[in-house]
């Protein structure tokens, strides 16, 4: 296990900087511009279907001044139809919008959900340190789901419903200026009031997608560590964590729902008492004979047809915000900077160097060497190596400090040391899964600095102290170790590890699923199948973090003599808390304080340090 603590990424909203609504969502444009000629063909649509319910009024006006006035049958029921086609047309347009949208959206959101897991892939291990699972979950589903609704209905009717307002004010204005003028006199007073709701809405918008976000991450981990609560009887406590985060969820859903019924008030009781006034206004007209009938139902009807846009106004807005603060949330990751996969050297080398033969053992007793002495360039080599965690304070002393080590080609070097010594980051420092904070690291004589991540990993396999197995087939966590492994490379793989019994014994064999974490197999069978995984693609240099620590004694020892013949083609690195594992390497590293102490054969090393040998005296019980 890392030797640091992963902690949960929240973000208070009341911390973050002010951003507009409309700076944010502009960064969705990239994803937008491929799907840009339908999206903007909708809006046109759109605006012209709300420009068809704007001409409804008009007809209206004629025909209660025209065929209605003057009795004629014949005028009402052309009015009819004609009312009826543009009633038609309206529906029309409106589904032909949306049918132009549905699939592009879907594709746009799909383009966002694999950029972000992409990126995810490309991000340093200290950011996967750093954040919660389930506050990357709900940006990869929850938060695209709002973004594709955003675009999908909030984007196209803040145009549509403002074109339709400004359009239906000049007819108001033209056909009855003093009325016009009493239904647009909330006009101010409502930009202010959404002004200030919109402020309100987006922080609270952004603390509950947070919270969801926690609420997610709560939800995995009692899924995953399900044997962990039952076994100590903590579901009650579990229970009462949840049940508080979903109160807080719930409260701030709560005050959400709040702001919205207030801006929804606004927006409804003021237009409704502007067109009253209209309304009054207009009778009292039409009673003193300089207003038409037929111009008051065409004005009302207007101001009708006017409603639904701004009394939406406050709703759009609130989506509208939603979708900001979850345009924020994504790019808050896809803003991290991701490491160069393809940068560094030259190809990984030829064969001549993983097929040389391994180095003569030293003889038992064989001097203990000093991390002062020099050292060669080929096979593994650290030159003052330090490490410091990116999130570690500043004036922190560093974990891992002027570590000096070789490894030659095709020797096994042992890693002992306490616990918190730094063993699994000194080794997580070979596959590129940190960077060193000083020093250099090189393979064969090439500084891993400058080899791209791919081409590093494809010369590195690790197997780690806690398995991790995928929701997939026992040969498919296996063959994940090696890029264009074939069947007897599975079958070599799972002998070496001793894990072929066991699978062949599967219900389906190696093609059986071996379920979510390999919750269905034993601590034991994970772990030989991790170790398959790691030997699978014959790896130049192989990273093994105590392999073996879940094996009982007769299966230790079978997997030992396979793997013997394994590390005698590779360079190795075995962290080992053991004596039987420690038996693997030619030599052994001692790591005290962050420092390599003293280096050589195990029973030099016993005979000469003390240290070590109390490491050993338990049988590895001391070193975890």
């Amino acid at each position: 296990m890392a030797d640091t603590a992963q902690t949960t990424n929240r973000t208070d909203p009341t911390d973050l900087p002010r951003r507009s609504a409309v700076r944010s969502l502009v960064r969705l444009w990239p994803f937008a511009r491929p799907v840009r000629a339908r999206l903007f063909t909708a809006a046109f649509v759109a605006v012209l279907a709300s420009c068809v319910s704007l001409v409804i009024p008009l007809v209206l006006k004629w025909l209660v001044d025209g065929p209605v006035a003057e009795r004629d049958p014949g005028g009402t029921w052309l009015g009819g139809g004609i009312l009826l086609l543009l009633g038609l047309a309206e529906a029309l347009l409106f589904g032909l919008r949306r049918w132009l949208v549905a699939r592009p959206l879907a594709g746009v959101e799909a383009a966002m959900r694999e950029a972000l897991y992409r990126h995810l892939q490309r991000l340093p291990v200290a950011f996967h340190d750093r954040w919660s699972s389930g506050q990357l979950l709900s940006r990869g589903t929850t938060d695209l789901q709002t973004l594709r609704l955003f675009l999908a209905f909030p984007l196209t009717f803040l145009l549509v419903n403002g074109v339709t307002i400004l359009v239906g004010a000049v007819l108001l204005l033209a056909q009855r200026w003093s009325l016009g003028l009493v239904l647009l006199g909330p006009v101010l007073p409502l930009m202010v009031l959404c002004s200030v709701f919109e402020a309100k809405y987006g922080r609270a918008a952004r603390r509950t997608q947070d919270q969801l976000g926690d609420l997610t991450t709560v939800v995995e981990e009692s899924v995953l560590g399900i044997r962990i609560i039952k076994g100590f009887g903590r579901h009650r406590s579990q229970t009462e964590a949840f049940r508080k985060l979903t109160r807080a969820l719930r409260t701030s859903e709560l005050r959400k729902a709040r702001l919205l019924a207030w801006i929804w008030g606004c927006n409804t009781t003021l237009p409704e008492i502007a067109i009253g006034g209209a309304l009054v206004l207009g009778t009292l007209q039409v009673a003193d004979g300089v207003l038409s009938a037929g111009t008051l139902v065409a004005f009302l009807s207007t101001a009708l047809a006017l409603r639904w846009p701004v009394e939406s106004i406050g709703f759009l807005l609130a989506m509208s915000n939603e979708a900001a603060a979850a345009t924020d949330r994504y790019f808050e990751v896809l803003d991290v900077p991701a490491v160069d996969e393809a940068a560094g050297g030259a190809a990984a080398g030829d064969a001549s160097a993983r097929d040389a033969p391994a180095r003569d053992a030293p003889a038992a007793d064989a001097p203990v060497r000093h991390a002062s002495e020099p050292v060669g360039t080929g096979g593994l080599v650290f030159s003052g190596v330090q490490f410091r965690y990116p999130d570690a304070p500043p004036d922190s002393p560093p974990l891992l400090k002027d570590i000096t080590l070789h490894i030659h080609p095709g020797e096994t070097m042992a890693l002992v040391g306490a616990t918190g010594s730094g063993k699994t980051t000194l080794t997580a420092l070979v596959p590129r899964l940190y960077d060193p904070t000083a020093g250099r690291i090189s393979l064969d004589g090439r500084d891993l600095a400058t080899l791209g991540r791919d081409e590093v990993r494809a010369l590195v396999a690790m197997a780690f102290e806690e398995p991790t197995l995928f929701s997939a087939t026992a040969a498919e966590n296996v063959l994940m170790g090696g890029e264009g492994a074939q069947g007897s490379d599975l079958r070599r793989a799972l002998e070496v590890a001793q894990a072929d019994g066991f699978v062949d014994a599967l219900p389906e064999g190696a093609a059986t699923q071996v379920g979510e974490q390999g919750l269905s197999l034993s601590g034991g069978q994970r772990q030989r199948l991790a170790l398959a995984r790691a030997v699978v693609g014959r790896p130049r240099f192989l990273i093994l973090d105590d392999p073996l620590s879940a094996l009982d004694v007769h299966t230790e020892a079978l997997v030992e003599a396979a793997l013997r013949q394994v590390l005698a083609t590779t360079t190795a690195l075995v962290v080992a808390h053991r004596p039987s594992t420690v038996l693997l390497a030619d030599r052994v590293a001692l790591l005290s304080g962050g420092r390599i102490t003293a280096v050589g054969t195990h029973h030099a090393l016993l005979r000469d340090h003390p240290e070590y040998a109390t490491l050993m005296s338990g049988d590895g019980e001391g070193a975890r």
